[in-house]
């Protein structure tokens, strides 16, 4: 009875049903999301400060400095603020995001889905819908109280356009960092989207498409930034001079310059839009074109607003914008060819279409995200307009993409001349090469020798085999054959004599063995016997 009542190692109990089991791993998911956020919100409240302290005429407390810290957060994902302190007392959006400061944000969510999604051997390994929704829950959290906090601020942000960019920039960088984690996979589409749709997306032609249209994207803010560059150059003068009167202390020309650096990427959205053809609104009425610009835009003193074109009509110095459109139309038709010899000009063309398309909706994003108002009334419309900038890009790439691929094609595989065929008439016959030329010696040794030159001192050079020279071979000398004397009788026939007929000869049979032969026989060497 004791070894009954006494107690013992208590057993499992049995899992109650319809209670599920917190998994760590998903809650350690949705910390780091909020820790992502947090650390976005801590780098610009250690910013401002600083830049607060170090000022020497504060407009308001720390308290202040942080809630303007929150709003600068929200407005590194799109979201607009309010400016309520003005000269007419109507309140301003400030809606135009620097571009260089949404790299936080995006770097920081990214980073956070990624080590949600690695998984090591002794973890717990979550699917991917369960990492991303995990790490969007901590980080738009933490989005919501920082909208509550800054709307005590200064410059408060707008609920409704908080509301949707926070999630959009979040969905999008977890979204890439979860892809990223599980090794960037490129498996096959959802079920529910039509077959053809799903057979159409397996062919290359639009991986070719993708990078065709990124190349372009590429060419148009590399010259954008080009622009950017020298008109900066050509009015250095009057951009020194817009940096130095905005402030005369250091801590407010390193806050000028901190900010004028996080808008050089808008800057070089709006030198492509302006190459393009478009240009851009610099208030309402006033657009900056190569063509030139009418009216005076009423803008605040910038450095960087100091580098716009002047009033009045375009000159050749402004024409030349057009150049880099040029050039971009021309990087999409050479990265659509495939190396391919069976794909046909048709094809060729197509991707070539398809990559002005992906290099439209390319410039056309970054134009929306790079503009915004800056007022009510006259600066409402600030930047370029991003439907007719994504059409202008569009319609430059297609028409010099789609000719430069089909001509690349054709060059890259036109057919080899070869040697050519001689008839017996001593007619050359220039349609039958001999043996197609392909796998002629002298055409192998001539890809070896540039396969070898390609590789460096991978391939060795090969010394042609010494040929030993020719021996010379003595004259034998002649030999005198003496002549016999030949005596001729008469009567006498040296003709060939009959052949008297053989008689046949029976066959016979081969002689058969005493013993029958066995194949496959080992024959052991005899041994000795011992003695």
């Amino acid at each position: 009875m004791t070894q009954v009542t006494e107690r013992g190692t208590r057993l499992p109990a049995a899992p109650r049903a319809g209670v599920r089991r917190r998994s760590p791993a998903a809650a350690a998911c949705v910390v780091g999301g909020a820790v992502a956020a947090g650390l976005g919100l801590g780098f610009l409240a250690v910013l401002v400060i600083v830049l607060w302290i170090s000022s020497p005429y504060p407009d308001s407390g720390p308290g202040g400095a942080l809630h303007l810290a929150a709003g600068l957060w929200l407005l590194a994902h799109g979201t607009e603020l309010v400016r309520y302190e003005t000269l007419s007392g109507v309140p301003a959006p400030v809606g135009v995001t620097p571009l260089l400061l949404v790299a936080l944000p995006v770097l920081l969510m990214r980073r956070a889905a990624r080590l949600g999604g690695a998984c090591d051997d002794d973890e717990e390994v979550l699917p991917a819908t369960a990492v991303f929704s995990a790490v969007l829950c901590g980080y738009l959290a933490v989005g919501a109280l920082a909208t509550v906090y800054a709307a005590g601020g200064p410059m408060p942000a707008d609920p409704i356009s908080a509301a949707w960019h926070v999630p959009l920039v979040a969905v999008l960088a977890a979204a890439g960092g979860v892809w990223g984690a599980k090794g960037r996979p490129l498996g096959p589409l959802p079920n529910w989207l039509p077959m053809g749709v799903r057979r159409g997306f397996v062919r290359p032609r639009y991986a070719l498409a993708l990078r065709a249209g990124a190349g372009g994207a590429l060419v148009l803010l590399g010259g954008g930034a080009l622009l950017v560059g020298a008109s900066l150059a050509w009015h250095g003068a009057q951009v020194q001079a817009s940096f130095l009167s905005l402030t005369g202390v250091w801590s407010g020309r390193f806050a000028v310059l901190l900010l004028a650096l996080a808008l050089i990427p808008n800057a070089m959205v709006w030198g492509a839009a302006y190459a393009l053809g478009p240009g851009f609104a610099l208030g309402a009425g006033v657009t900056a074109t190569p063509l030139g610009s009418a009216g005076e835009p009423a803008l605040p003193r910038f450095p960087l607003l100091e580098a716009l074109p002047a009033a009045g009509p375009g000159t050749p110095l402004t024409w030349a914008a057009v150049g880099v459109p040029v050039v971009a139309g021309l990087a999409v038709g050479w990265f659509a060819v495939r190396r391919a010899r069976e794909v046909s000009y048709g094809e060729t063309a197509l991707t070539a279409a398809l990559g002005a398309v992906v290099c439209g909706l390319v410039m056309a994003g970054l134009a929306a995200a790079s503009a915004g108002p800056l007022g009510s009334r006259r600066l409402a419309e600030f930047g370029p307009v991003w439907w007719a900038t994504g059409a202008a890009a569009f319609a430059w790439t297609l028409v010099l993409a789609v000719p430069v691929a089909v001509g690349v094609h054709a060059w890259r595989y036109r057919p080899a001349a070869g040697p050519v065929a001689v008839g017996a008439d001593g007619d050359a016959d220039g349609d039958v090469p001999v043996g197609g030329g392909w796998h002629d010696s002298g055409v192998r040794e001539l890809r070896w020798e540039l396969m070898r030159k390609a590789s460096g001192t991978l391939v060795p050079e090969i010394a042609p085999e010494p040929v030993a020279p020719p021996v010379p071979v003595a004259p034998e000398p002649a030999v005198r054959v003496a002549r016999r004397a030949v005596t001729v009788v008469a009567g006498l026939d040296l003709g060939p004599a009959p052949v008297a007929p053989v008689a046949p000869v029976d066959p016979v049979d081969p002689p058969v063995p005493a013993v029958p032969s066995v194949a496959g026989v080992r024959v052991l060497a005899r041994r000795k016997p011992p003695v």
